[in-house]
């Protein structure tokens, strides 16, 4: 009996997923609601519609920067969906409860409000909002780890979570000052509410996001490792990091009169800075490997190699749903739209297969399979779009127009690739060693 139980821990029941699913849907939900009437109860309903008002304005630009660094390798909607839910209830929710209490007990022990309240933002704010923050980050992880392809996508979860977090929080802030300028009857430009959302909408809007993303590349990072030091030692660092720079920022107004000011600019701005060559590299780095490896599987006929370039480029890929949606409606687009992420995770599992070695051929070759069955599936939609986006960007090279097998790859039938293979549900790695299986060796298999 307990030989099993690892295989069944391994491999949940489709009951047992929906109900997982289920519990956690409803956690979000109650903890929004809890939230939401928690800040609503703080700042009176008057202050909390002014702050959810302002509170939301960052949080488009923000969503739209992570998902623009996501699109290279697009993950699952459903997946950013829950790390921003997260982010917005349950961490909030936590933070809240949990600041409070420590700060309200280190009050009574020591018998000293204000410093209770130093305390409490910067050593006890830090730790509780970064475990808080991260913990979707692990749950994903821990959950896709296989399907994970590195930091890129720690980054964008920790990112669409944190934004969810500073969302909840604004509205906190946001509403605590319009309170208080109805109460002193303030102008608009003196007022609290005004300095509030120039320091937090404006000048910072990326201040939490920032501190997560540090423990979001440590956790994509031990996702690649095969070690249990890396895959423990990588998530502690990147937490470590950004509970320093949150304890920083939130010390930074008791470092004197231009103590923000000196921590903004020498501490925030260069971080941010190297945080965004960072993502725009490994962006670029991810289209590079997309083309490179899908080149492989157009030279052995699973796809065409017009469609190589139309699926290494986002604004091809755009183009490609939009072609198909305008020709087939929006199932269409959607299939296009799903070919080509299908299409991103295929060759990030090849390349992050070839790099981990023998040991992660078994899981390499269950998952290729999947892949290339949805590929085929969509082929006879999605093919034609792409490569006609490809035409229209202008990403094949000279003549290719012209070469009828640029356009349908090699023993393409009715334009769809599937050399030596008539069953489209049969496993990519079940074919004939012989056959141009894109990872099979003239040894007898194994990764190029």
């Amino acid at each position: 009996m307990f030989r099993a139980l690892p295989s069944v821990l391994a491999r949940p029941s489709g009951a047992v997923r929906t109900c997982v699913l289920v519990a956690l849907l409803a956690a979000l939900t109650l903890s929004g609601l809890a939230i939401l009437e928690l800040v609503r109860e703080q700042t009176g309903t008057p202050g909390f519609f002014v702050g959810l008002g302002l509170a939301v304005l960052p949080v488009p630009p923000l969503l739209a920067a992570f998902g623009w660094v996501g699109r290279a390798a697009p993950r699952p909607r459903a997946e950013l969906l829950f790390c921003f839910g997260w982010g917005a209830g349950a961490a909030a929710l936590i933070a809240i409860l949990a600041n409070s209490f420590a700060t309200e007990w280190i009050a009574r022990t020591t018998a000293d409000a204000s410093a209770a309240d130093r305390l409490g933002s910067v050593a006890i704010a830090p730790v509780v909002e970064e475990l808080a923050k991260a913990a979707p980050v692990l749950l994903v992880f821990a959950v896709r780890r296989r399907q994970s392809a590195g930091p890129a996508d720690g980054l964008v979860a920790a990112g669409f979570t944190a934004t969810g977090f500073a969302f909840t929080e604004n509205i906190l802030y946001l509403g605590n000052a319009y309170g208080q300028d109805l109460a002193s009857g303030s102008g608009v430009l003196e007022s609290m509410t005004a300095a509030t959302f120039f320091v937090r909408v404006m000048v910072s809007p990326f201040a939490h996001p920032l501190f997560t993303v540090l423990s979001g590349l440590g956790f994509g990072a031990a996702a690649l490792g095969a070690g249990r030091a890396r895959r423990v030692g990588l998530p502690a660092a990147g937490l470590a990091l950004a509970m320093g720079a949150h304890a920083l920022w939130n010390s930074s107004s008791r470092f004197g009169e231009y103590g923000f000011a000196v921590v903004y600019g020498s501490v925030m701005v260069p971080v941010f800075g190297v945080l965004l060559w960072l993502a725009v590299r490994m962006r670029r780095r991810r289209l590079r490997a997309v083309a490179a490896e899908l080149a492989v599987y157009a030279s052995a006929g699973w796809l065409a190699p017009a469609e190589v370039p139309a699926l290494a480029s986002v604004p091809a890929r755009s183009l490609a749903c939009a072609l198909a949606r305008h020709s087939g409606g929006r199932a269409a687009g959607r299939a296009v739209s799903r070919y080509a992420a299908d299409a991103a995770a295929l060759a990030l599992l090849r390349r992050r297969a070839r790099r981990g070695g023998p040991a992660w051929e078994p899981e390499f070759t269950r998952r290729e399979g999947e892949l290339l069955r949805g590929l085929w599936l969509r082929r006879a939609t999605a093919g034609p779009a792409l490569s006609r986006a490809a035409v229209l960007e202008e990403l094949l090279p000279p003549r290719a127009a012209d070469d009828p097998a640029w356009w349908a790859g090699p023993g393409a039938p009715a334009g769809v690739p599937a050399p030596r293979r008539s069953d489209p549900s049969r496993s990519a790695t079940s074919a004939d060693p012989s056959s141009s299986h894109p990872c099979a060796l003239p040894g007898g298999g194994g990764l190029r």
